[in-house]
């Protein structure tokens, strides 16, 4: 009762303050993502697995500035150089620098537009933001000069599995094998903190819905965290909504990708009748 009766305090008090200005901000967030990798080649020794390992991680961290104000926002990676290629022994991967991808939310009318170019192909995916049932903690910490509160969410998500690109005299009964399945399904656990010193019911990407803008999240392997914050900042901010791309809504881009994603997978199986013994293994989910 006490932690909400403080919350509620503050937020009186600073919102009575920021109502009578015209209420804009950026806050700069820096992302990261655990990668878990298996390889098993008499071509990739111990280090030069590591070493792949370290690049692909570098590769996942990005850099996103969130400009807001009291009802809307606009999230963007920012632009960097190209991020370094990962190959070796037939497998490769790259990271792009950023660019074109935003995604606008617009609190008032609980909407939001993703910008985004996949595979070649820009997209523009509108649909209705959907409503996540935070539960506040008790627990609070700063992060910089802001007083944090923590909250969390329950979600089912699909398993954690493997990719596995691989040669060897076992591909054709794996084929043969092949079935469609419904992916399995988990709990997570997603926290975050907030702070009710900037009263905007917003936050990085997806994210939003508590008494204050969200400085930090932990989505299974998925971290996030503001690194600064500018408030009132002297150049006036416009938050223009995305306007370029393919307009569909988000269960119409997710069955696109499906797809994509299928018709990727059987491009780079295993031909049948092939010997050769390497294997590389991603374990990908969070």
């Amino acid at each position: 009762m006490k932690v909400i009766t403080t919350i509620v305090l503050l937020l009186i008090a600073i919102t009575t303050t920021l109502n009578a200005q015209d209420f804009q901000g950026i806050a700069t967030y820096k992302t990261h993502r655990d990668i878990d990798i298996k390889m098993d080649s008499t071509k990739v020794n111990d280090a030069m697995q590591a070493q792949m390992i370290e690049m692909m991680k570098k590769g996942f961290q990005k850099t996103y500035n969130l400009t807001f104000d009291k009802s809307s926002s606009l999230y963007q990676q920012e632009e960097e150089l190209d991020k370094p290629q990962v190959g070796g022994s037939g497998f490769s991967m790259s990271f792009g620098g950023g660019g074109t991808d935003m995604f606008y939310k617009n609190i008032q009318s609980q909407s939001y537009v993703d910008q985004k170019e996949t595979m070649g192909k820009k997209f523009l995916v509108k649909d209705s933001i959907s409503k996540i049932e935070w539960k506040l903690e008790s627990e609070n910490k700063y992060i910089g000069e802001y007083l944090c509160f923590k909250a969390t969410y329950t979600k089912q998500v699909p398993k954690m599995k493997s990719i596995s690109f691989s040669s060897n005299s076992n591909a054709d009964e794996d084929e043969e094998n092949k079935e469609e399945k419904e992916p399995e399904m988990e709990d997570r656990i997603i926290s975050a903190w907030y702070t009710p010193q900037i009263p905007v019911s917003n936050g990085p990407g997806k994210y939003q819905g508590l008494p204050g803008l969200i400085l930090e999240v932990h989505d299974g392997k998925l971290t996030i965290i503001c690194s600064r914050i500018v408030i009132n900042p002297e150049e006036k901010i416009e938050i223009v909504e995305p306007s370029k791309g393919k307009e569909v809504n988000q269960k119409e881009y997710d069955d696109i990708m499906e797809k994509k994603s299928k018709e990727m997978m059987e491009r780079y199986a295993p031909r049948k009748g092939s010997k050769s013994g390497n294997h590389v293994e991603i374990i990908i989910g969070g």
